[in-house]
């Protein structure tokens, strides 16, 4: 028989509906039957006592909220009669000790990458175009479009035929043989910001320190930049934030500014004919062997549902922890989505420092979010909240889960580069693109990207490897997921089980044997965080 509940943790005083529940339905659990007072989808929680209004809420074994007003037992959480509230932090509390995985059956596997003169190793080879500045976006496009057209062959778009056959009333049925890509071992990507100049100082020296993490990441073999030349971001603070990030930068970085190369037609005819001779010889860089201990993975969800949290966010945890056993590096973001669970956090940080730089991070964004009239108890979205998650530090203690148990070995704000292995905390907001933007400026060189309710978002030059939480969401969008945690859900596997599946999976992805489905969408997303109010 399915399942009905789950009480996630042993001392939580709420349940998930893991099925639709009827109000009058009986559900027998833990050895006492429980009458469903009112109707609970799926994903939703339940009372398993009856609470007194400012009861404290407790799931994932931490507070997650607090009653507004009596909640009888049996009946449904909501929005209405449940209010945010996550425990208060007192600094590191108690010493921690990890029992990492067992990785025998891992040791000696490797991952086919590209090997960079500096120790890294890239999942893949890209060439990237990116301005200095918004006033170039134009020149960059115009560059994509010159570059795309010519090195790689593209099969006609289905949706342009089909406006073809609208606009001329004939149906389009022509069918043209894709040739291969000029060049083999390459991609070509291209960036636009819609930054650089026009704010702050200092969202130009935030935006320099992210474009320099991603020339500076092991997939970039170089890159081409296009600055103007009057902005804020002037060539020189760019170049200072790569020497930051790597004094001794091997790869070819060309920069080219317009207001000191007369025309466009002259500047765009340099920049093709030294791009391309750059680009061929990137093309001569193979992959080769490289341990499992040069992965990088940023974790990151997006469009999480109430299954989230106990399938697929922990099946990555898990993931996590295999990889830092492995001498690996694993990178937890979103840090309006670790309130709630900062303690825990604290208390796994290797460095008293780093446990102080967290906390003083996660105060100094939420001091912002409250002066610009929100808080963080507003970051659970529409549907979210639909789907079960109702408060913030429920929404967060499931969302860390994606960490799995390690411990914390450093702590960076958004636009510092990783420069340990181990479990990293990354400063970022908790939107999707912002978050998993910054993730890959720190240096994650493959991205696992949860979701309950989908969402297309990629990169790009890492791969987002798009992990369902639930089977009913990859059947209905499989050319968005690459691999759903359902069975976790319906009982048929353990979370260590989706985890080994799910990490075979990444060194497929890693080596190059699988492109994943954003890869085919051809979904680059990169949006930076100007340090005012995102969450």
């Amino acid at each position: 028989m399915h399942k009905k509940l789950l009480k996630v943790n042993t001392t939580d005083n709420i349940a998930v509906a893991l099925i639709n529940l009827k109000a009058g339905d009986v559900v027998s659990f833990e050895g006492e039957d429980i009458e469903v007072l009112s109707d609970v989808k799926s994903k939703h929680k339940i009372a398993l006592k009856r609470f007194e209004s400012e009861d404290r809420i407790i799931m994932y074994g931490v507070l997650v909220g607090s009653a507004n007003g009596v909640i009888e037992k049996g009946d449904v959480l909501t929005i209405k009669n449940v209010k945010h509230q996550s425990e208060k932090v007192y600094g590191k509390t108690e010493s921690f000790n990890w029992t990492a995985p067992n990785v025998e059956k891992w040791k000696g596997r490797t991952f086919m990458g590209y090997h960079r003169e500096d120790g890294q190793v890239g999942t893949e080879n890209v060439w990237l175009f990116f301005p200095l500045v918004f006033c170039e976006n134009r020149n960059v496009e115009t560059l994509k479009e010159i570059f795309e057209k010519e090195l790689i062959k593209q099969k006609p778009n289905p949706h342009q035929m089909l406006l073809r056959s609208l606009v001329s009333g004939v149906e389009e049925t022509e069918v043209i043989e894709q040739e291969d890509d000029v060049f083999e071992n390459i991609d070509v990507k291209f960036i636009t910001l819609s930054g650089g100049c026009g704010g702050i100082r200092q969202d130009s020296e935030s935006l320099a320190k992210l474009l320099a993490g991603y020339v500076n990441n092991p997939n970039v073999a170089g890159a081409t930049v296009l600055s103007l030349g009057c902005q804020n971001l002037q060539i020189s603070i760019f170049q200072d934030a790569l020497n930051t990030i790597n004094q001794n930068l091997k790869k070819p970085v060309l920069i080219y500014e317009q207001q000191q190369m007369g025309t466009v037609d002259e500047m765009l005819s340099t920049i093709v004919k030294e791009s391309f001779a750059a680009i061929k010889e990137a093309n001569k860089i193979e992959r080769k062997p490289a341990p499992l201990s040069k992965l990088r993975i940023g974790l990151e969800c997006g469009g999480s549902d109430g299954f989230s949290g106990i399938s697929a966010n922990p099946t990555l945890g898990a993931v996590s922890d295999l990889i830092v056993a492995l001498k690996g590096t694993a990178v937890l973001a979103e840090f309006p989505e670790l309130c709630g669970v900062e303690q825990e956090l604290v208390n796994r940080c290797v460095e008293d420092n780093d446990g102080k730089k967290f906390l003083d991070l996660m105060k100094a964004y939420e001091k912002s979010v409250v002066d610009a009239g929100s808080g963080f108890d507003m970051n659970p979205s529409p549907g979210n909240i639909k789907d079960g998650l109702i408060t913030d530090a429920m929404k967060s203690a499931g969302a860390a889960k994606k960490g799995g148990t390690s411990p914390v070995v450093s702590v960076l704000d958004y636009g510092e580069y990783i420069n340990k292995p181990g479990l990293n905390l990354l400063c970022t907001p908790g939107n999707d693109v912002e978050s998993t933007t910054g993730l890959v400026g720190s240096g994650a060189n493959v991205v696992l990207f949860t979701t309950g309710l989908g969402t297309p978002t990629g990169n790009p030059i890492a791969p987002v490897i798009k992990v369902s939480s639930n089977t009913e969401l990859a059947e209905r969008m499989p050319d968005i997921i690459d691999f759903e945690t359902g069975a976790v859900i319906r009982g048929e596997k353990t979370i260590e089980e989706m985890a080994d599946e799910i990490f075979d999976f990444i060194i497929d992805v890693a080596s190059g044997n699988i492109k994943t489905k954003a890869k085919l969408l051809n979904q680059n997303d990169f949006i930076p965080w100007r340090r005012g109010v995102s969450l």
